[in-house]
């Protein structure tokens, strides 16, 4: 425990700079205390760790020092050459500059772990793209790249439906989910989102952006994602499930928030151990598919041209699994 944490403080001056007491105890979750007793101890073993007094001052290591990836272990070397995924890297440009990259990682380790790469290829393989998907990348995937890297002003003309629109965007990076690119930029006063797919030609001319250093990418992904999805689905309809039906919701509803929704309105059980609750679903004729995936253990009590589409879906299914030979 504590030799991880003696590496760590090592890696964080290493990276940036000087630093107070205080922040490497916020970094490193300790108290101050305890830096104190860290740095002596690293003092001690040869580790030039330089104390500056005054306002501005902080530990430090003396210049040029640098550590090695001698105190990797085998679980941490084989996870790094894990983290990134050659697939997307080649699809912005940046297939030459991973090699690169690894080779100069493979080189600094000990002769002990460079058989790391090799295992972990063997052993997993990372397919991003989502499937029945094209895995060609976006044309102007790598140019949107060398522009979220260099904070490259950029001016998009975009396909929105039937007609293309044209924004001047401060590019601030790029997702990938399920196989879609996405670009997330500042137009304006607001951040925006656009698909890479439905660009149809990027123009730079130079000028760069001042990057809002607290703009946390990955946070607003996520509020925007689940926003999405609440705005997809917006309406409500009420059923009546049985206990494996409420279980098998989980994998049904369209989204996890809709089946906590669910289970949160779920009063109580009735005689048979089932419960009445209010699902959101994105409309009634997806929600005819939701439903049809749970079978016997769900009745639709509202709304009545859902519940109407059910049971006639029901005796369709009752006569094809009828086996009396005057029926057929």
């Amino acid at each position: 425990m504590r030799a991880s944490r003696l590496i760590s403080l090592v890696l964080l001056l290493q990276t940036r700079g000087t630093m107070t007491a205080a922040e490497l105890a916020r970094e490193l979750e300790v108290a101050e205390r305890t830096v104190y007793r860290d740095v002596q101890a690293l003092a001690a073993a040869g580790v030039p760790v330089y104390a500056d007094r005054g306002r501005a001052g902080g530990y430090r290591l003396l210049g040029g020092y640098r550590t090695r990836l001698t105190g990797l272990t085998r679980d941490e070397a084989e996870a790094l050459f894990l983290s990134g995924l050659p697939g997307p890297a080649g699809d912005m440009g940046l297939a030459d500059a991973v090699a690169a990259a690894e080779l100069k990682v493979l080189a600094a380790l000990p002769p002990s772990l460079r058989d790391a790469p090799a295992r972990a290829g063997q052993r997993f393989h990372l397919d991003v793209p989502g499937w029945f998907r094209e895995s060609t990348p976006p044309p102007w995937l790598a140019e949107l790249a060398r522009a979220v890297w260099r904070d490259r002003v950029v001016e998009l003309r975009y396909r929105r439906g039937e007609r293309e629109v044209t924004r001047r965007v401060e590019p601030y990076g790029l997702v990938l989910k399920s196989g879609v690119w996405y670009l997330v930029g500042r137009v304006g006063d607001g951040m925006r989102t656009y698909r890479v797919d439905r660009v149809v030609e990027v123009a730079a001319d130079g000028e760069t952006f001042a990057r809002d250093d607290a703009f946390d990418l990955g946070g607003y992904w996520r509020e925007q994602a689940e926003s999405f999805l609440r705005r997809m689905l917006g309406d409500r309809i009420t059923v009546r499930v049985s206990p494996a039906g409420l279980r098998a919701l989980r994998w049904a509803a369209d989204a996890r928030f809709a089946y906590e929704e669910a289970v949160a309105a779920a009063g109580e059980p009735d005689g048979q151990g089932w419960v009445t609750t209010r699902l959101p679903v994105e409309s009634v004729a997806v929600a005819y598919d939701v439903v049809l995936r749970l079978g016997p253990e769900v009745e639709v009590l509202d709304p009545p041209e859902l519940r109407a589409r059910l049971a006639e879906a029901a005796a369709r299914l009752a006569a094809l699994y009828d086996d009396r030979p005057a029926q057929r």
